[in-house]
């Protein structure tokens, strides 16, 4: 144990970050509205050869109010806001349904910058779900064939044969309705953008706005 803890420590500890050139950020510069930064970042990001850029956090709270938070998939930023999807059973489904308040955070470490997005998250209508599942890969629906997403598994036997049934049936039913599935898009209030610098003189740029105001912009110090 005690070598495993000491392995641990040195290697967390041996670690560096943005060691290499990082892009500018003139804050001056940057658009009146997030929206069209975020789409100039992203694709920054995935021409630098970040990997996975569309991967991002989302967070939520339980019906006790304890945060949560797990790894998924940006399916569209527009100007309802950022678009997921998932299923309206699984323990994020649960906790939207209960408290539509969430947050997203992209983190891009080859250009080292972070972006983190809050607001409040409304559920699609049936209509929308299918469209969102029906521009995915055959893969995308079997997954959302087999379903039960957060329940407890009895085995992984179990999976292989739900799973293995559900590709079959992705590809003879290309159409096949999932009903639990839903496409979700998250209304942002507040947006920032966070730049990297290896002095830690990092920028962060913070949009914020409300229901009755145009966004504005501030700098937060790092």
């Amino acid at each position: 144990m005690t070598s495993n803890l000491d392995d641990f420590r040195t290697t967390l500890h041996s670690l560096r970050v943005w060691d290499g050139p990082l892009p500018s950020f003139d804050t001056a510069t940057a658009p009146a509205e997030p929206l069209e930064l975020f789409r100039e970042w992203f694709t920054h990001a995935a021409k630098a050869g970040q990997p996975e850029p569309h991967t991002m956090s989302l967070a939520t709270v339980d019906a006790d109010g304890r945060p949560d938070v797990r790894t998924l998939m940006l399916h569209d930023a527009d100007e309802r806001g950022w678009h997921f999807a998932s299923h309206s059973t699984s323990a994020k489904g649960r906790q939207l349904a209960g408290q539509p308040e969430a947050a997203l955070g992209f983190y891009w470490p080859s250009v080292a910058r972070q972006i983190r997005v809050r607001g409040r998250v409304t559920a699609g209508g049936a209509a929308e779900s299918r469209a969102d599942l029906a521009v995915r890969s055959r893969g995308a629906l079997a997954a959302a064939l087999t379903g039960r997403q957060s329940e407890v598994l009895s085995s992984p036997e179990e999976l292989a044969r739900v799973s293995a049934e559900s590709w079959e049936r992705a590809g003879a039913e290309p159409h096949a309705p999932a009903p639990t599935w839903t496409a979700y898009v998250l209304f942002p209030t507040e947006v920032e953008f966070f730049q990297g610098d290896a002095t830690r003189r990092h920028t962060r740029l913070q949009y914020t706005r409300t229901p009755t105001t145009p966004w504005t912009r501030h700098l937060l110090w790092p």
